[in-house]
C-alpha cells in the first residue's frame, strides 16, 4: 500500500507538468493567435474615395472597426483622445497614414502594412506617427516589460502581509503604503532613468501605485476570505491569467476573443492601459481602467478590513496528557 510521502510524490509528479501546460496555454495560445479583432481605426476624406478606403478595411470581415471623420484634423483628436489605433486620410495626393505608436507598437506596424496592401498600385502612402513612443523607449519595450515586475509586485505585497499575520486596518495600511512607495520607485526607473514615458510625473506614479495596490488588495483580501487557499488563487489570476492577458504587449483587440476583454477587467490589463492613458495621451480614455483598478482595491481592502478571523487561542483547548513521573506520590 502507498505511502503518505509516495503519494506525495506522485502528486508532485502529476501537478507540475499540469502547471507547465497551463501557462503555455495563458502565454503561448494568445501570442499565436494574435489578429485584428473589431480594431478601431478611423477614414476621413472626400466621400467617394474615403468610402472605397472603408469598404477595403470591411472586406476583412470582423478585423476591423471603422470610424468616419470630416477630415484629418479630427481624426487626429481621435488618436489622441484614443478612439482609434489610427486613421487613413484620403486625399488628392494618395493616402495619408495616421498612426500612435505609443498605443501600439504593433498595431501601427499592422496599419501600415495593411494600408500600403490596399493603396492604389504606385500609389505613396505617407505616415504620420501622431502620438509616438519616446526616444529613450522607441518600440515600447518597457511598458511591455512593466506588467510582470508590477504583478509580482503587488502578488508579494498581498501574500507577504497575510503569511506575516498583519489584519484588519493594520493590513489594509501596510498595503496601501506599499503600493505608493513602489508606484514612486517605478516611476524613478521608467520615467526618470529609462526615459520610458512622458506624462506627468506623479499622474504615472498614482497609476503604478493604483496598479499594485489593486493586486495587492485582491491577494490578501482572497487570503482573508479563503485562508492560503487565497494566495494561490490570486496568483492564478493576476500573475498567470493577467500577465498573459494584459494585451500589453500588443493590444487587447489584437488578442483572441473573449481574451483581451477578460485581460481588460483584470488588474495587470487596466494598469498597462491606464499607463498607456497617463503616459502618452494626457490620460485620454482613462476612465475605465480606473474604474476597474479601485473596484479591485475596494474589495480586496474590505475584505481584509472585515473579514472574519478566528484569534489566536480561541480554539477548544484539549487536556494534556498526564505525565506519571510528575504526579504526587500517594500516601500508602
Amino acid at each position: 500500500m502507498p505511502t503518505a510521502p509516495d503519494r506525495r510524490a506522485v502528486a508532485v509528479a502529476l501537478l507540475i507538468p499540469l502547471v507547465a501546460i497551463l501557462a503555455l496555454w495563458a502565454f503561448a495560445w494568445p501570442a499565436a493567435r494574435i489578429a485584428p479583432r473589431d480594431l478601431p481605426v478611423g477614414v476621413a476624406g472626400a466621400a467617394p474615395a474615403a468610402e472605397r478606403m472603408e469598404e477595403r478595411f470591411e472586406e476583412r470581415e470582423g478585423a476591423f472597426e471603422v470610424h468616419r471623420f470630416a477630415d484629418e484634423a479630427a481624426a487626429r483628436a481621435a488618436i489622441e483622445d484614443r478612439t482609434v489605433y489610427g486613421a487613413v486620410v484620403v486625399g488628392p495626393r494618395g493616402p495619408h497614414l495616421l498612426t500612435a505608436s505609443a498605443a501600439s507598437p504593433v498595431v501601427s506596424q499592422l496599419l501600415r502594412e495593411a494600408v500600403t496592401a490596399s493603396a492604389p498600385e504606385g500609389a505613396q502612402v505617407r505616415v504620420t506617427d501622431v502620438v509616438a513612443t519616446p526616444s529613450g523607449d522607441p518600440r515600447g519595450s518597457v511598458l511591455g516589460a512593466s506588467m510582470l515586475p508590477l504583478a509580482l509586485a503587488g502578488m508579494a505585497a498581498g501574500a507577504v502581509v497575510t503569511l506575516v499575520g498583519l489584519r484588519g486596518a493594520r493590513a489594509a495600511a501596510t498595503l496601501v503604503a506599499t503600493a505608493a512607495l513602489a508606484g514612486i520607485a517605478v516611476t524613478v526607473v521608467a520615467h526618470s532613468w529609462l526615459g520610458a514615458l512622458a506624462g506627468d510625473w506623479w499622474t504615472e506614479a498614482g497609476a503604478l501605485a493604483l496598479t499594485v495596490l489593486a493586486i495587492g488588495s485582491a491577494v490578501a483580501g482572497l487570503a482573508a476570505l479563503l485562508g492560503p487557499r487565497g494566495i494561490g488563487l490570486g496568483a492564478l489570476l493576476m500573475v498567470l491569467l493577467g500577465n498573459s492577458f494584459s494585451g500589453v504587449t500588443s493590444a487587447p483587440e489584437l488578442l483572441p476573443e473573449p481574451v483581451g476583454a477578460i485581460g481588460q477587467w483584470l488588474p495587470p490589463g487596466a494598469g498597462g492601459s491606464l499607463l498607456r492613458s497617463v503616459g502618452f495621451f494626457d490620460g485620454g480614455a482613462a476612465g475605465g481602467a480606473v474604474l476597474t483598478l479601485s473596484l479591485w482595491s475596494a474589495l480586496g481592502l474590505a475584505a481584509v478590513l472585515l473579514a472574519r478571523r478566528k484569534p489566536a487561542g480561541t480554539g477548544p483547548v484539549e487536556p494534556r496528557p498526564a505525565d506519571p513521573a510528575r504526579e504526587p506520590a500517594l500516601a500508602g
